[in-house]
């Protein structure tokens, strides 16, 4: 008798059209943080006030520009991460002929790294910066070599990360792409998200495929939905199925 990796092997070799949406856990193997777990970014004491939710929000970005960078350097950016063993896999599925498209509410840029080449980015990139006064695009060495508030080196503005802060929407052609992404595909595999960030949690209503599955350390709410369910460290379920 198969088990659930067996099972998981099967489905994916079985579909074609495949998305991955990805949250933060998928990410932990790399030694980035995620943001809800004990020792997440959302649980570290701050030398500010302010909660971390309330420093990555368009206010206090405004407000507060010189703390904002100054957390958000040290907490959200991971200029030297690697890629891991689940990032890699799903490229190499790329690689072997699969149409894998990734749908990730992550910042980090490491399934670009892997090799994925149609990664849909619902809350930015870390690593496109602009000037918000002429548009001038700057990448993360950029901003992470400079002191304090990072400013175009061209006309002075400052410089703002390509990432979607609290009270900021999420780009319209993203959101459709993603959408149309999910309803299309014959496998959703949800990854490393707890599936409670909205609106990027409700995409996942619009999946009509032959699978669901689930691969994270909690229980989501889409759990009873699911075809297949691993309540466990990602790449541990990766060693098992490559």
């Amino acid at each position: 008798m198969k088990n659930e990796y067996e099972y998981l092997k099967d489905m994916i070799s079985e579909c074609q059209n495949i998305v991955i949406f990805t949250g933060a856990g998928i990410s932990v193997p790399s030694g980035v943080p995620d943001f809800r777990s004990a020792d997440g970014i959302y649980n570290q004491k701050t030398k500010f006030s302010a909660t971390p939710e309330d420093i990555i929000s368009h206010t206090f970005f405004v407000k507060h520009t010189e703390e904002f960078y100054e957390f958000y350097k040290d907490k959200m950016c991971y200029p030297n991460a690697e890629s891991n063993i689940a990032h890699k896999f799903f490229a190499d599925l790329e690689k072997k002929g699969k149409n894998v498209i990734v749908v990730t509410q992550n910042i980090d840029g490491l399934h670009q790294k892997a090799g994925s080449s149609l990664v849909y980015e619902l809350h930015g990139t870390v690593h496109q910066n602009f000037c918000q006064k002429c548009g001038r695009l700057f990448g993360l060495d950029y901003v992470m070599n400079s002191k304090g508030v990072p400013h175009c080196d061209k006309c002075g503005g400052t410089i703002k990360p390509n990432v979607v802060l609290y009270e900021e929407s999420l780009d319209e052609d993203t959101i459709s792409r993603s959408i149309n992404a999910i309803m299309t595909c014959d496998l959703l595999i949800i990854i490393g998200t707890s599936l409670r960030v909205y609106p990027a949690a409700g995409f996942v209503r619009y999946f009509k495929g032959r699978y669901l599955v689930v691969i994270n350390k909690e229980a989501t709410s889409y759990d009873s939905n699911c075809d297949l369910v691993f309540n466990e460290d990602v790449a541990e379920v990766i060693k098992k199925i490559k």
